[in-house]
């Protein structure tokens, strides 16, 4: 009887572990499985939006002048170098003057010879004038003679021309500052013959004031419209590349550059180098700000390029085939949202339609969902939301996860 009772025992214990284990398995089978994300999202959110154009640039001074020769010689004098300053009229150079001395005592000497001309020329008209009443000779005699005082006249003025030209060349042989400035280049040494028969050679390279500089740089014709005299930039140079210096758009020029069918234009923004810090001719990499908002609704500008894939319109498609009808309308709408819904496009005007995007957020079912919004100001980070159904809180799709691991982050 109590073999019977332990055996009773023994299979009720049985039963109650494989029932048991029915009962887990049962259970486990019947938990939903969570899908895994498949989109990286970002929150709509409020916030400061700082719209800038960026640019390349030289940094120059503000007046810089390049000093040649009028004419030829070798240099005999040095009497200036780099980074020397210099006064207006200081003398840099001086050419040997052996060639324009003797060009001058030549002009003298014609000049010399004009004046003798002249005096006989006027003697013997007198003289003609007298015979010419007496008779002794004819009146074109006397005619030929006042021809001969004109001539001796005009030869007079051609050896004075000829006589200041010899002076003014050898004034020119002694190179002298125009301005008050730096010399920040040379390119001619003692000794050296400078010629200028054909083209002025550049001797020297003067700085007005290196305490005021400009920047000297090209932007883009897609940034040109938002540029105005005045604006504020900002800019580095790789000398000191944890300082920011401030600078002020001067000038847009009108003139365009087109190389390899890329239109730019160039824009001058003034600088103060108080300091002296900058030097003529580094690179600098400019910020302009052309534009500023203040707590205004942003989001990532990364949820503008976002574009639903391929795989994924197959998806909503399979999705939208297998719901009910109501479900199927709404899924095919889903399913279709990266084809734009531009069946009123025509009746809207031209700036709204280039303010417009299509964005996606994630609706009940953790599908996307499009979203039509009109964009103000954006940069590369964050984009200000100026119409549209969005509202802080709401969460965007920034990109698709590509893998396992990337969603478990």
């Amino acid at each position: 009887m109590a073999f019977l009772t332990k055996k009773k025992l023994g299979l009720a214990i049985g039963l109650l572990v494989i029932g048991g284990a029915a009962a887990a398995f049962y259970s486990k089978s019947k938990t939903p499985v969570v899908e895994a994300p498949r989109f990286r999202t970002a929150p709509v959110d409020t916030g400061n939006i700082t719209q800038s154009v960026t640019a390349t640039g030289t940094i120059n001074p503000v007046a810089l002048i390049n000093i040649g020769s009028q004419v030829s010689g070798t240099v005999s004098e040095l009497k200036a170098d780099f980074n020397d300053h210099v006064t207006k009229g200081q003398v840099l150079l001086k050419l040997d003057p052996t060639i324009f001395n003797a060009q001058i005592r030549q002009a003298e000497a014609q000049l010399a010879s004009a004046r003798a001309s002249l005096r006989l020329a006027q003697a013997t008209h007198s003289r003609n004038q007298t015979l010419v009443t007496q008779s002794f000779i004819s009146p074109l005699a006397l005619d030929q003679s006042k021809r001969e005082v004109d001539v001796a006249l005009a030869n007079i003025q051609l050896a004075e021309a000829q006589l200041a030209r010899a002076q003014a060349d050898l004034n020119n042989s002694v190179i002298r500052a125009p301005i008050d400035g730096v010399i920040i280049k040379r390119t001619v040494d003692l000794g050296q013959t400078v010629a200028a028969s054909f083209t002025t050679p550049q001797l020297f390279q003067i700085a007005r004031d290196l305490t005021k500089m400009q920047i000297d740089t090209s932007v883009s014709e897609a940034d040109v419209g938002s540029l105005k005299e005045g604006q504020e930039a900002r800019f580095v140079v790789d000398a000191y590349p944890d300082k920011e210096f401030s600078a002020r758009m001067r000038q847009f020029r009108l003139a365009a550059n087109v190389v390899q069918n890329v239109v730019t234009y160039n824009v001058v923004l003034d600088v103060d180098n108080q300091e002296e810090l900058l030097k003529p001719g580094m690179t600098a990499q400019v910020r302009l700000l052309v534009g500023n908002r203040q707590q205004v609704l942003r989001i990532p500008t990364a949820a503008l390029r976002f574009r639903l894939s391929d795989e994924e319109i197959e998806r909503q498609k399979k999705l939208a085939a297998s719901a009910s009808a109501s479900a199927s309308a709404s899924a095919s709408a889903t399913a279709n949202a990266a084809a734009p819904q531009d069946d009123d496009a025509g009746f809207r005007s031209k700036s709204d339609l280039a303010r417009l995007f299509r964005i996606y957020t994630l609706d009940a079912h953790n599908q996307p969902k499009p979203m039509e919004v009109k964009i103000g100001l954006s940069n590369f980070r964050y984009t200000e939301i100026v119409g549209g159904d969005l509202k802080k809180g709401d969460q965007v799709i920034t990109r698709a996860i590509v893998n396992e691991k990337e969603g478990g982050l």
